[in-house]
């Protein structure tokens, strides 16, 4: 590997290293809260037994929380059951005895889950903000059954990380008094302040299903004000706690048959480790060798006919873990937020490059500075004849965000670096180095009601002509457009831009609301390791809420949304204008009804990307209703079904699209679920990609009459807490016919909407008629804490017919799975060693 693709790592180093060296003491004072209280954790003299029993001599002698104050449906209404609460700790964990009394034990629900799998029923929630910052935490969680799930949070509740699984133990137990939860949390799972005394934000939380949906807490939290972790209460009496250096290591070994060329199978075997250090008592690194990730469950199945990337959830454990730290949203508000940001970790180990190693280190220091930071090399990938498909590649980002004033205020920067190895195969499509640099901060006022927010970037791509000429030319930018000022230039090997957002939001009491204003120039460009959608854009976007929060003879809870929003280009040629209003209630039966409408491209609007980097093209209003309802999750059995509708291009395009989905409860160990999404779609002005004669270049627009509908089922049997056996499946069917092919007119801005177009004399687009099955069969053993055995069988099919064809929807279904199968079975086995 060449030394130049590591050196993003030295800085990175030295920036942990050098903030590490400077961190402050951190203060023993702890911060004050209009509605928090005190509570005291009591040093154990010989640790408790785990067994959801409070016979130990540690639960006698240690002080009881008793003060729990209800939060839904009422916010600080009167608890319809008494809850208790002790704290305890010692060298090595931090332990909580929770009773939750209860008049009929018997109605109790005991419902076995995969880990981290919410399910109905009655639940007690543990919240720990180690760090006291009031703005992360951990929590851990457990229904009488005893499933666990356990997150991180960050941003003061605004993210929970689901894929972050800490080592710990629960138990619980139904007597006759209700049931219970014991807690042992090993000190080495949190992150704290090395100093002779702590103090940690706390919060208990517990669910009572049979009351309305009943919630309790301690402290009092108000679901009116806005911050979670921003509303803990204090703990305090943790003296002399110690700072482990943690070392846990997860190596793997994995067997893999997979299919081969020529009806053929390839036996696969590997191994590799996944390694998490503490350096310190705050700051973790976390690293992966060789990783694997046969067991995630494969994306869903599109059909893309637009000129823009689809948006993938992450779902590869080791960077779905600490995700909240990189956040750094580009074009995100209340109103619109499309993924786009500048951390986008599927960029990293996309196939068919793998990923070499990788690593991570997160943290934060005394002084209020939050961390993180990440480094990965992937491989060269090559094809037939030894051509590179994709070169070794070094991948870094660096986070940093200072708060300040307990959290209410906080200053950022974000940096990304990519650097590529690109031969005489991929110089000429794949950049060869990219840098984003970013600052952005935020400031809450008036008792923390009102906030303001915004972010400055800077971005830089360098390649050879001939990459750089696609990145102009591409979907995102589209410099080619003849009827801008934006200038497209061949010859450039490096192209930059910035950008930028300011947000104002009151977001406390009855009403809420928020103004932003975003924008991009056209030269913005973090595509390499960031996601972004276009470039050359800004926006206004407006939202007001009202907010019903106490229940009334008609409902639980109710909101009402409106939504205005505007955008430009960078050169203010009008691109979009629309309305929105939604609605959410929740009724006293726990059933939920949503409704909401659209109005679109209102006023003189004009799409710049429809035509393909052709000239922009004058777009029409749109209306688009919806309605949808939601069963109470509580019941065996619970309906969701949401309708969408819409009508655009003066009526010659529209849509009509119903999604309805069915959960199903057997027991308390076997549940199911199985939804539906169809649609059919006419759009009389669908793009094509241009085509290019001796008479010139020829915009393309066609009519394109679509259905697709795609399938889910699931099964998820729970054998115990810690052996769980799930199955998922999903066929999709797409498939359209074209017809009506057009070119862009001379006038592509008229009024008129027959005026923007011509007869186009060429050949058009085939019809399609493509066809996908993905499904996993998942068995997880955790045999022993933190030690996990995957037994994986994953089948996939596709079909693919230039023809829409005479067969129904579910005849293509049948077509489906008459086509050869493409198996993977795969056994993975980690064993986790903790020092």
């Amino acid at each position: 590997m060449k030394e130049d693709l590591m050196t993003p790592l030295a800085p990175i180093t030295a920036v942990v290293l050098a903030l590490q060296t400077a961190a402050l003491p951190a203060s023993s004072q702890a911060p004050t809260a209009s509605d928090a209280r005190t509570a005291v954790a009591h040093l154990a003299a010989s640790p408790p037994i785990i067994d959801g029993k409070d016979q130990d001599e540690v639960w006698r002698t240690t002080s009881v929380i008793r003060d729990f104050r209800q939060f839904q449906p009422r916010e600080g209404g009167e608890p319809s059951m008494p809850t208790e609460a002790r704290v305890a700790y010692d060298a090595h964990n931090f332990y909580v005895f929770v009773r939750a009394f209860d008049a009929h034990p018997d109605s109790i629900k005991k419902i076995l889950a995969r880990r981290d799998n919410r399910v109905c029923c009655d639940q007690i929630k543990i919240v720990i903000d180690s760090y006291h910052d009031r703005r992360t935490g951990f929590e851990f969680a457990v229904n009488p059954a005893g499933v666990k799930r356990d997150y991180a949070i960050y941003g003061d509740g605004d993210q929970e990380d689901d894929a972050w699984d800490a080592v710990w133990e629960v138990a619980t137990e139904v007597d006759s008094l209700g049931w219970t939860a014991e807690f042992r949390i090993p000190l080495s799972q949190l992150r704290y302040a090395h100093a002779p005394t702590n103090t940690f934000g706390f919060a208990i939380w517990r669910d009572i299903d049979r009351h309305g949906a009943e919630r309790v807490g301690w402290p009092l939290y108000r679901t009116s004000v806005r911050g979670f972790s921003s509303q803990l209460g204090d703990l305090v009496g943790l003296d002399g706690l110690e700072a482990p250096r943690r070392l846990e290591v997860a190596p793997y070994v994995l067997a893999k048959n997979v299919p081969a060329p020529e009806f053929t199978r390839d036996q696969q075997y590997d191994a590799g480790a996944d390694i998490k250090y503490g350096i310190t008592s705050n700051i973790t690194l976390d690293a992966t060798i060789n990783p694997d990730f046969g067991q995630v469950e494969a994306d869903p199945s599109v059909v893309n006919l637009t000129s823009f990337e689809t948006f993938y959830q992450e779902r590869r454990p080791f960077f779905v873990e600490g995700t909240g730290i990189f956040s750094f949203p580009v074009n995100c508000n209340v109103v619109n937020c499309s993924g786009e940001g500048l951390f986008y970790s599927r960029r990293i180990g996309h196939d068919p490059a793998g990923i070499i190693g990788a690593a991570k280190i997160t943290g934060r220091l005394p002084g209020g500075l939050t961390l993180g930071a990440v480094e990965s090399v992937t491989q060269r990938a090559a094809g037939d004849s030894d051509v590179t498909i994709e070169p070794v590649s070094n991948y870094a980002v660096v986070r940093l965000n200072q708060d300040y004033r307990k959290g209410q205020s906080a200053i950022g920067f974000m940096g990304t670096a990519v650097n590529r190895n690109v031969d005489q195969f991929t110089d000429g499509y794949l950049r060869r180095s990219a840098y984003v640099g970013a600052m952005n901060f935020r400031h809450r006022f008036h008792n923390g009601g009102y906030e303001v927010s915004g972010s400055l970037d800077f971005s830089t791509v360098n390649g050879t002509p001939a990459a750089i000429a696609g990145t102009q030319t591409s979907s995102t930018h589209n410099y080619q457009r003849p009827d801008d000022n934006v200038q497209y230039d061949p010859t450039r090997t490096s192209l930059n831009g910035h950008a930028e957002e300011l947000l104002f939001t009151k977001q406390n009491g009855f009403i809420n609301f928020q103004t932003s204003y975003q924008r991009r120039s056209p030269g913005f460009e973090i595509n390499d390791l960031g996601f972004l959608l276009q470039a050359d854009q800004q926006g206004w976007n407006n939202w007001a809420s009202m907010n019903w929060r106490k229940p009334t003879k008609l409902f639980q809870r109710a909101f009402w949304n409106f939504n205005w929003w505007q955008y430009w280009t960078m050169e203010r040629l009008p691109t979009d204008r629309g309305f929105n209003t939604n609605a959410h209630v929740q009724l006293r039966n726990q059933w939920f009804i949503h409704a909401g409408g659209t109005i679109g491209n209102l006023g003189d609007v004009y799409c710049d990307r429809c035509a393909r980097g052709g000239p922009a093209v004058r777009r029409d209003q749109f209306v688009s209703p919806w309605f949808g309802f939601g069963g109470d999750s509580r019941n065996a059995i619970t309906p969701f079904v949401f309708f969408n509708f819409f009508r655009g291009d003066l009526g010659r395009s529209s849509s009509v699209n119903i999604n309805p989905e069915i959960d199903v409860r057997i027991g308390s160990q076997l549940s199911s679920s199985v939804s539906m999404n169809a649609t059919h779609r006419i759009n009389a002005t669908q793009d094509l990609n241009p085509q290019t004669d001796s008479l010139g270049t020829h915009y393309l627009f066609a009519h394109l009459d679509q259905k697709e509908v795609s399938m889910s089922f699931r099964v998820d049997y729970t054998v115990t807490p810690t052996l769980t056996v799930q199955a998922y499946g999903q066929p999709f069917v797409s498939k359209g016919h074209w017809s009506d092919v057009r070119e862009l007119s001379s006038d592509p801005r008229a009024p008129a909407y027959d005026d923007r177009f011509q007869p186009y004399t060429g050949t058009g687009p085939g019809d399609f008629n493509q066809k996908f099955f993905n499904s996993n069969l998942v068995i997880r053993w955790e045999y022993r804490p933190g030690s996990t055995l995957f037994v994986v069988w994953s089948q996939g099919r596709d079909d693919f017919e230039p023809t829409t064809g005479t067969r129904t929807i579910s005849g293509d279904f049948g077509r489906l799975f008459d086509t050869p199968p493409h198996n993977t079975f795969l056994v993975k086995a980690s064993y986790w060693l903790n020092r």
